[in-house]
């Protein structure tokens, strides 16, 4: 009953918070407005550790939301598809997402979403709303690291919500260090729907998307820049996909 997972939180807490937090938030992505999710099915595939989903980035909680309702959905046996919520019994407790350390002590909410997984750490460019330039915190990867060893990790290579922004080589060391399974995914939708933090329903009747990829396959040996390149256009947020892009409405 008080098992704890490698952070010290408690599994049944975690258990009971990812459940309720699905319950509160399973008609936003279903009635509210409709999410199409594609290439689920290859979750069947994936190993239950060392497993890195990397993302565009478009608001700070709905995306990883989304995310631990397919999860959660997964381990039950549905793939592209959040209808039944009876997955939310039984939910998937060893997921994580890297966020903001300063993001995650903004008020109690994001505090919840923290015990329930977050990997927070420290960002290398940006204090509040100074830019820093400062090395990776060891402690951070390490902690990352004890994620992976656990379980799936969702990661944001760009580190903010805006688009197109060049992705942060912090997540090439990751790779390099713990070489996990790496699935692109790529979201559309969120930014109109959602408010920034993502916790307010900003707009209803909007088509949501997510659509993972195959793993990707990488030559470690290869400079930092090209890796982050080849994760930046799987993510499609390379500059090739930059000059098609059209600004959501």
């Amino acid at each position: 009953m008080f098992s704890k997972d490698p952070f010290g939180h408690v599994i049944w807490i975690k258990r009971l918070l990812i459940s309720s937090i699905g319950r509160l938030t399973w008609a936003r992505y279903n009635r509210k407005n409709t999410v199409k999710i594609e290439g689920a099915e290859i979750l069947k595939q994936l190993p239950d550790r060392n497993v890195m989903f990397i993302s565009n980035h478009q608001t700070y909680f709905a995306d990883v939301i989304a995310f631990l309702h397919i999860f959660c959905a997964a381990k039950n046996g549905q793939y592209n598809t959040l209808e039944d919520k009876s997955y939310l019994r039984d939910p998937r407790i060893n997921s994580y997402f890297v966020a903001a350390e300063e993001t995650m002590r903004k008020g109690l909410l994001p505090r919840i979403f923290a015990y329930v997984g977050s990997v927070s750490i420290q960002r290398t460019w940006r204090q509040g709303n100074s830019d820093v330039n400062r090395k990776v915190r060891m402690d951070d990867l390490s902690n990352i690291g004890t994620a992976l060893n656990d379980g799936w990790l969702i990661n944001f290579p760009q580190g903010t919500t805006k688009p197109f922004v060049k992705g942060r080589r912090g997540i090439v060391l990751i790779l390099k260090k713990y070489n996990p399974v790496v699935v692109p995914v790529v979201i559309d939708g969120f930014r109109r729907a959602f408010d920034k933090r993502g916790l307010k329903l900003k707009k209803q009747g909007v088509k949501l998307s997510i659509r993972f990829k195959e793993p990707l396959q990488f030559d470690l040996s290869n400079d930092a820049d090209v890796i982050l390149e080849q994760m930046m256009d799987a993510i499609e947020q390379s500059e090739r996909f930059q000059k098609s892009y059209k600004p959501e409405k």
